[in-house]
């Protein structure tokens, strides 16, 4: 087997000698080249000339959920093709590893190293199904480019918590528990719509949902990104049919406070619910328009403002070796 290793040099939870140790047990097992990112979109760059390689049958992503949906967007930049595009296997090495861990993978390195060996030797694997969002046609935004997402979406007050976190890792701040709350804080009390929301999600026969404040896109459930915590924001997504949608159409304090309460405390059987709250299960396809523009983030990477995104939810897209 003919293996690619994309390493994020700035992943945050492995050293460089850990890296050096993963690397020398994978190209134990495989023919193995590894590359190490150099600027963003390198590893995008990385997973595109390997689905147009004819020689590399896998894929390892050895960093955070970003480096992955790099990978990913590069892997799938012609379309979906699973059983002729190469695989891919993740080794966690960021903060939060939400895809990497909702594929039941270890969210130590090594030990993920180790369970990725072993099931490249069972021939273990699976199809996973995930996100697209491209732009809706007739609207400001239809020439934004197509992109992939692995777990989830969000636009609105969740993207916006995102971008506030990015700006803060610019500055030098590490990515912890604390820094999310605080910013999470900051976004609501200078979120200017949180009692009328601008987002209207629309799809083919049925009435708009109107007035929404949050909208989370998810493909899969739980997220664990607060420690070990599971959380089931929309609980019957996975990987194997459509899109889920949460939304919230009121962010007052009580409501907040209420929702996050729910969250915290979600189980496999209940999310978030209420007056104020929507879910929507498996669906195939829909659009979020706002009448302000509002921040979008996929997989915890901020893209910028939007006022239109249509979401497509793509059954089977992609092998992963689990």
């Amino acid at each position: 087997m003919r293996a690619l290793l994309v390493v994020n040099p700035a992943a945050t939870t492995t050293s460089a000698r850990t890296r050096d140790v993963l690397i020398h047990a994978l190209a134990s097992e495989m023919k193995l080249e590894a590359v190490t990112t150099e600027y963003r979109g390198h590893a995008r760059d990385l997973g595109r000339q390997a689905a147009e390689s004819k020689d590399i049958d896998l894929v390892v992503a050895l960093g955070g959920d970003g480096t992955v949906n790099e990978v990913v967007n590069g892997l799938l930049h012609a379309g979906p093709n699973p059983e002729h595009l190469p695989g891919l296997a993740v080794v966690p090495g960021g903060s939060t590893n939400v895809f990497a861990r909702a594929l039941g993978l270890p969210n130590d390195a090594v030990e993920a190293t180790g369970a990725l060996l072993d099931a490249l030797r069972e021939g273990s694997e699976r199809t996973v199904g995930l996100g697209l969002t491209s732009g809706t046609p007739g609207t400001e935004d239809e020439a934004v480019p197509g992109r992939w997402f692995t777990f989830n979406a969000g636009l609105g007050f969740d993207a916006g918590v995102v971008g506030r976190v990015e700006q803060q890792r610019e500055r030098g701040r590490k990515s912890t528990h604390a820094l999310y709350v605080r910013q999470a804080l900051r976004q609501f009390f200078g979120e200017a719509h949180r009692r009328h929301g601008t987002i209207t999600l629309e799809r083919a026969d049925a009435e708009p949902v109107t007035d929404l404040v949050l909208s989370i896109v998810s493909n899969t459930s739980p997220w664990t990104f607060l420690g070990n915590h599971p959380m089931y924001a929309s609980p019957k997504a996975s990987f194997d049919k459509g899109l889920d949608v949460l939304g919230l159409s009121r962010m007052t304090t009580t409501a907040v406070a209420r929702y996050g309460t729910q969250l915290l405390t979600s189980s496999p059987e209940r999310g978030p619910h209420g007056k104020h709250a929507v879910s929507l299960h498996d669906l195939d396809q829909f659009t979020l328009h706002s009448k302000v523009p509002l921040p979008l983030q996929m997989d915890g990477d901020h893209l910028g403002l939007r006022t239109s995104v249509t979401f497509t939810g793509v059954r089977r897209a992609l092998r992963v070796i689990v």
